[in-house]
C-alpha cells in the first residue's frame, strides 16, 4: 500500500510538474507576444482591420483655345447603408421618411427601398446599397434625408466618390485629346494630351482611413479625408473648337463619299506653329455597312504617327534644293519625253497619258510632272547625291519633331553609302518614293515656306493653369529659322499658288478667294488583305491665304474607292481643305460684345443650347447652363471654381449670376432647378 502511495504521489508530482512547465512555456509566450512581437501582431491586425485607401485627386481640366472644355473629372458618388450604426428608436422613426424621399428622387417604389432597409437591419448588413452613379445634386439631396442626415455614426451613411473623365464636345478630336490608363498588366499607359501632360494634370491623390466590416467590406471611419486630394492643373490647349469642328466633319464628308479607309486633317498656325484642329477617322471594322456611309471614329493617330511614302507634296524639296543650289531656276525647259522615262530599267511615268511635251520646271511642279522633276534632281546630283540628301536632312526630313505626344512616327530618307541605297534612290525620291514621312512632318515642312523659311515646332499647348494663375507657358520654339533664302521663298510662293490657280488643283480655284498649295497621290506599296489591287493616298497640302498666310493645312486620305477614277488628290483632299479655308473666313461665328458694370468687356453667348461645341470663350465668365440637365450644370460649374446652389430638381431654370458676368473663385451662383 505504501509502494502504491509513492507512486502515486510520483505521478502527482510530474503532472504538477508538466503543469508548471506549461504556465511556464505559456508566460514566456504571452511576455514574447506582447514584448517582444507586439508590435508586430498590433500593426497586422490594424491593417486587417483599419486601412487608408487613396482618394484620387481630380485631374485638371483640358480646354481649347477659346476656352471650351475638351476634357473634365465628373464626380460620381455611391450611397451605401451601415444598418447597425443608428440605434432602434432611429432606425423606426426615420426608415418610412427616408424610403419616401429616396423614392421621389430616384424614382423607385418607396416599398421596394423600405423593404431592403428594413432587411439590411434584420441581417446587420453594414454595407447596403442605396444607389449609385449619382450626381453631385442627388449626392447632397440624399446627405439631408431623414436618418442619412444624422451623419455616418448615427445615421449609418456610407458616402463613396469617384470621378469619371468626360469629353463635353464628344468625339471630336478625342484621340488628339487622349487619355490615361492602365493595361492589363496593371502597367500605366495612355495616349494624347491627357498622358503627355499627365504630371500637370494629375495633382495629388488624399487618403481616407476606412474599416473592415461584415464579407470583405470596408466603410469609412469618420466623415473627414485623413488627406484631402490636391487637384491637378488646367492644360490649355491650342485647338479651337470651331476650326476643329469644321476639319473634322470636312474630312467625314470625304471619307464616306469615296468609301476610304480612313484619313487625316490638320489645321496649323502659321507663325506660331499652334495646332488649330487635327482630326483622325478611321473605318469602323465591326460595322455592318461596308458602303459609303460606314461609321468613321478616331482609333489611331494618322497625323502624327502613320508615316508613308508621300508622292508628289515631296516635289517642294526638290524644287526648294534646286533653287537654293542655283542649279537650275523655274524657267528652265525639260521634255517630258512622252510622260516616260526609265532609270536602271524602272519607268517613271507621268499620270497625263504622253506627259505634257516641253515645259518649264515652274510649269512641271503646277502640273506635278513625274519627268520633269525628276530629270531635274536626277540630271543635277547624280554624280554626288549626297549634296541632295544632305538638304533634305537639314529640312529635318529625316528626323521625328520631337513632339511631346508619344507615337511620333519615324521619317526615312535614304543616304548614299547605306545598305538601302541603289541606283534608283535618287530619282525615286525626286517624285515621293523610297522616302517617308508623317503628314505633320509634311505640313511643317511646307508651314516653313508659309512663314518666310521660319520652320517652327507644331505646338499642341499653350499654358498650364491653377485657376487664372499661370503655371508654366509654352512659347513658340523655332526648329530652323532659315530653311531657305527669301529669293527660293518667292518662287516657291508663286509656283503653289499657280498650282491652285492653274495646276493640278485648279478645281479648287476660286476669283474671290486665294489658297496655294500641292496635290498628292501615291501608289500604296503594300496589297491589302492579301489582293493584288492598287491602293493610293490622296493629299493636298498648303495654307490660305496665299499672299499672308495665316493658316497652313494638311489632308491626307487613305485608300478612296478607285472605281470612282477621282482618286488624285486635287479630287479627293483637295476639296476637304476647301472647305476648311473658306468656312474659317466666311462663316466665322459672331459673339455679342456687351459693357457690365464695371466697364469690363466680356464676351456672352448667344444661347446654351451648342454649349459642348462652342463652349464659353472665356474661363472667367458666366456661362448660359439654361435648359442643362442639374448633374452636367453643377459640374460644369463646379469645375469653373463656382460654388454651387441648388433648388429643386431636374434641368436648370434660371441662374442667380447672368450669363457672360466676370466672377471670382469661389463666387456663389444658385441654380434654380425645374
Amino acid at each position: 500500500m505504501a509502494v502504491e502511495d509513492k507512486y502515486i504521489s510520483y505521478r502527482m508530482y510530474l503532472v504538477a510538474f508538466m503543469m508548471f512547465v506549461m504556465a511556464i512555456a505559456i508566460t514566456v509566450k504571452l511576455t514574447n507576444i506582447q514584448w517582444v512581437e507586439g508590435d508586430y501582431y498590433r500593426k497586422l491586425a490594424k491593417e486587417r482591420t483599419v486601412r487608408n485607401f487613396v482618394i484620387p485627386a481630380n485631374k485638371g481640366n483640358i480646354y481649347s483655345a477659346d476656352g471650351s472644355l475638351l476634357a473634365t473629372s465628373i464626380p460620381n458618388y455611391e450611397i451605401r447603408f451601415d444598418a447597425v450604426a443608428p440605434k432602434a428608436e432611429a432606425f423606426e422613426k426615420n426608415v418610412k421618411p427616408l424610403a419616401d424621399s429616396l423614392s421621389i428622387l430616384l424614382k423607385k417604389p418607396s416599398s421596394e427601398f423600405q423593404s431592403g432597409l428594413r432587411k439590411a437591419r434584420a441581417t446587420k448588413n453594414r454595407y447596403f446599397l442605396v444607389a449609385r452613379d449619382l450626381s453631385y445634386t442627388e449626392y447632397m439631396k440624399i446627405k439631408s434625408f431623414p436618418l442619412f442626415s444624422l451623419g455616418a455614426y448615427k445615421g449609418g451613411i456610407i458616402t463613396e466618390q469617384k470621378t469619371v473623365r468626360e469629353h463635353p464636345i464628344g468625339k471630336i478630336a478625342e484621340r488628339t485629346i487622349g487619355y490615361e490608363r492602365a493595361t492589363p498588366n496593371g502597367l500605366p499607359d495612355g495616349k494624347g494630351i491627357e498622358w503627355a501632360f499627365r504630371k500637370y494634370l494629375n495633382g495629388k491623390d488624399g487618403k481616407i482611413l476606412k474599416q473592415k466590416i461584415a464579407k470583405g467590406q470596408w466603410k469609412p471611419i469618420r466623415d473627414v479625408n485623413e488627406v484631402d486630394p490636391q487637384d491637378g492643373y488646367d492644360v490649355i490647349s491650342t485647338i479651337d473648337v470651331y476650326i476643329q469642328d469644321i476639319a473634322h466633319h470636312a474630312l467625314l464628308k470625304q471619307l464616306r463619299q469615296y468609301n476610304a479607309d480612313h484619313g487625316c486633317v490638320v489645321v496649323m498656325e502659321t507663325k506660331t506653329g499652334k495646332i488649330k484642329a487635327i482630326s483622325n477617322l478611321g473605318k469602323n471594322p465591326n460595322s455592318a455597312n461596308k458602303a459609303a456611309d460606314s461609321t468613321y471614329f478616331e482609333t489611331t493617330n494618322y497625323a502624327i504617327a502613320e508615316s508613308h511614302e508621300p508622292g508628289s507634296t515631296y516635289k517642294l524639296a526638290d524644287l526648294m534644293t534646286l533653287l537654293e543650289d542655283k542649279k537650275v531656276d523655274t524657267s528652265a525647259v525639260f521634255d517630258s519625253q512622252g510622260g516616260i522615262i526609265t532609270y536602271s530599267g524602272k519607268k517613271v511615268r507621268d499620270s497625263h497619258e504622253g506627259g505634257y511635251g516641253k515645259i518649264s520646271l515652274a510649269r512641271g511642279f503646277e502640273v506635278s510632272s513625274n519627268t520633269v522633276l525628276v530629270q531635274a534632281v536626277y540630271n543635277n546630283y547624280k554624280n554626288d547625291p549626297a549634296q541632295f540628301v544632305n538638304h533634305l536632312n537639314e529640312y529635318g526630313l529625316n528626323k521625328p519633331l520631337g513632339l511631346p505626344i508619344k507615337g511620333e512616327g519615324i521619317p526615312y530618307v535614304p543616304q548614299p553609302g547605306d545598305k538601302r541605297w541603289s541606283a534608283i534612290s535618287l530619282p525615286w525620291m525626286a517624285f515621293g518614293y523610297g522616302v517617308s514621312i508623317t503628314p505633320l512632318q509634311t505640313l511643317t515642312f511646307y508651314n516653313a515656306v508659309a512663314n518666310n523659311g521660319e520652320m517652327v515646332k507644331p505646338q499642341f499647348v499653350s499654358e498650364i493653369k491653377e485657376w487664372n494663375k499661370t503655371i508654366k507657358k509654352f512659347n513658340k520654339e523655332v526648329i530652323n529659322p532659315k530653311v531657305c533664302s527669301m529669293e527660293t521663298i518667292a518662287k516657291l510662293k508663286a509656283v503653289m499658288k499657280n498650282v491652285v490657280k492653274k495646276g493640278t488643283g485648279s478645281k479648287l480655284y476660286s476669283k474671290d478667294f486665294s489658297m496655294a498649295g500641292k496635290t498628292g497621290t501615291a501608289q500604296a506599296n503594300y496589297a491589302k488583305n492579301g489582293g493584288t489591287e492598287k491602293h493610293y493616298i490622296s493629299s493636298f497640302v498648303g495654307y490660305f491665304p496665299a499672299d499672308e498666310p495665316k493658316y497652313s493645312c494638311i489632308v491626307v486620305v487613305h485608300e478612296p474607292n478607285t472605281s470612282m477614277n477621282n482618286y488624285y488628290g486635287a479630287d479627293v483632299a483637295g476639296p476637304v481643305f476647301k472647305r476648311i479655308a473658306q468656312k474659317i473666313f466666311t462663316d466665322a461665328p459672331s459673339m455679342n460684345e456687351i459693357k457690365n458694370l464695371n466697364k469690363k468687356s466680356v464676351i456672352q453667348e448667344n444661347s446654351y443650347a451648342n454649349y459642348y461645341t462652342k463652349a464659353q470663350t472665356k474661363q472667367n465668365t458666366i456661362p448660359n447652363v439654361k435648359g442643362m440637365s442639374g448633374m452636367d450644370a453643377v459640374a460644369l460649374l463646379g469645375n469653373l471654381g463656382l460654388n454651387i446652389k441648388v433648388k429643386g430638381t431636374g434641368k436648370v431654370k434660371s441662374q442667380s449670376i447672368q450669363p457672360g458676368q466676370i466672377f471670382n473663385k469661389n463666387t456663389v451662383i444658385i441654380l434654380e432647378l425645374s
